[in-house]
């Protein structure tokens, strides 16, 4: 009993990747076909009409980047309600002078300085004080939203229907395609995480995290989960759970499209995934025992925690079994079995042909939906992002898994950053 136990486990985590894709797969097509109250058309409101958004910018050391950002909101978004509020945390690089200068030319932008770098959640929170709007726009300094992206934001809030959406988080797309890992990432964004964000969507009409590059927040309910926690990695992941322990319902609208930068070696990805590892443990953490205490509470997010669970003891048997892999087909070589050789290397192509294919479709399906035709020659690039690339997330997630752990439960942590190397 004990053994056909342990067989079908080691089954399901092998099998892992080919059925979290396929679901995923199902449940972006639920989304597109069956999901009745998505929100995809959307029409010019008059200036009267047009609620006051505040955009908010927590930004240290951004000097390479804030310029350009402030004046395309400034310039280019198809909106006019709306004001701009930038929370300088602490920068030391030029960055202050240039919202000196930027400030001089525009009268509705307005600085906050922070004296000490305390992270990114810490600068939003303080920038929500200040903020005139009870719609907070959260934008990362080197992203820019498509010039449309206030007025659709804003057809969704004023519907008294959506009275309950606490936050409305858009499709992520990829600014820097230069290098072939930024391409690479064309797709992930693009397609993997916007068929998981529909997925999630569909199945549960909420979201396992927001994206912190630009999501619309409503102030009421950031006040009302007490702000964004300033102890965890990623507040786009704390708050997004936060909201709905309380009934608020974190949404997706992939109608809404902005540009991100993405890290373009693979330390930088590392560094970047930790993060995100990090974060999404503290938040499986922190959540754990209110999950087990009150299941009936949680049912209608049961599915997105067991996922978050698997997906962590997933990485974990990843890392072991690819080393304990290594490990025996070093040994076999050494003794010179040939046999076990061959049979262990066919095992593995297997399991890798299957998971090519099914992330194939889920790309596929992605690129799709998207409706942007111009991603389809990032296809290419997939094959590297599914069999290269992708590993990095659960390695990520392994070495960050014990102090994210540790963090909980002696109640540390900080959101403490620091700004990515930029090259313009």
């Amino acid at each position: 009993m004990v053994l056909t136990i342990y067989s079908a486990l080691i089954l399901l985590f092998c099998l892992y990747p080919v059925i979290g894709a396929g679901a995923w797969f199902a449940g972006s097509l639920c989304y597109a076909f069956l999901k009745k109250d998505k929100e995809d058309t959307w029409q010019i409101l008059k200036i009267n009409e047009q609620p006051l958004i505040s955009i908010l910018i927590a930004a240290h050391n951004e000097d390479k980047v804030i310029k350009k950002t402030i004046e395309y909101l400034v310039n280019d978004l198809n909106y006019s309600n709306y004001e701009i509020l930038v929370i300088d945390d602490a920068s030391t690089d030029k960055t202050p002078e240039i919202l000196a200068d930027l400030q001089g030319k525009y009268s509705f932008l307005r600085v906050i300085k922070v004296r000490k770098n305390m992270g990114k959640a810490h600068a939003l929170n303080i920038g929500m004080c200040f903020a005139k709007s009870q719609y907070i726009l959260s934008n990362d300094a080197d992203t820019i939203p498509e010039p449309d992206s206030l007025m659709k934001y804003a057809n969704i809030v004023v519907k008294e229907k959506n009275m309950n959406i606490s936050a409305i988080t858009a499709n992520m797309d990829v600014q820097n395609r230069d290098t072939l890992l930024g391409k690479s990432q064309v797709i992930e964004f693009s397609s993997i995480v916007g068929v998981i964000k529909r997925s999630q969507s569909a199945i549960n009409n909420s979201l396992y995290a927001y994206s912190g590059a630009s999501t619309l927040y409503k102030k009421s309910f950031l006040i009302a989960v007490g702000g964004l926690r300033q102890n965890r990695a990623t507040e786009d992941i704390s708050v997004a759970w936060d909201h709905q322990q309380i009934g608020g319902i974190p949404t997706f609208s992939p109608d809404i499209s902005f540009h991100m930068n993405v890290p373009e070696n693979i330390k930088d990805l590392y560094k970047q995934r930790k993060r995100w590892a990090k974060g999404g443990i503290e938040v499986w953490a922190s959540n754990t025992k209110d999950f087990i205490m009150h299941p009936v509470k949680n049912r209608y997010y049961w599915t997105m925690y067991f996922d978050a669970t698997i997906s962590i003891l997933w990485s974990i048997f990843f890392v072991i079994s690819t080393i304990a892999y290594s490990l025996a087909f070093l040994y076999f070589i050494i003794k010179g079995d040939y046999q076990n050789i061959m049979n262990t290397f066919a095992i593995s192509c297997v399991f890798v042909c299957f998971e090519f294919l099914i992330g194939m479709l889920q790309i596929i399906a992605g690129v799709i939906l998207d409706k942007q035709q111009d991603k389809i020659k990032y296809l290419l690039f997939a094959p590297l992002y599914i069999l290269l690339f992708w590993m990095i997330n659960p390695i990520s997630i392994v070495a960050t898994f014990i102090p994210g752990i540790t963090n909980i439960m002696q109640k540390q942590g900080s959101g403490t950053w620091e700004s990515p190397l930029r090259k313009y």
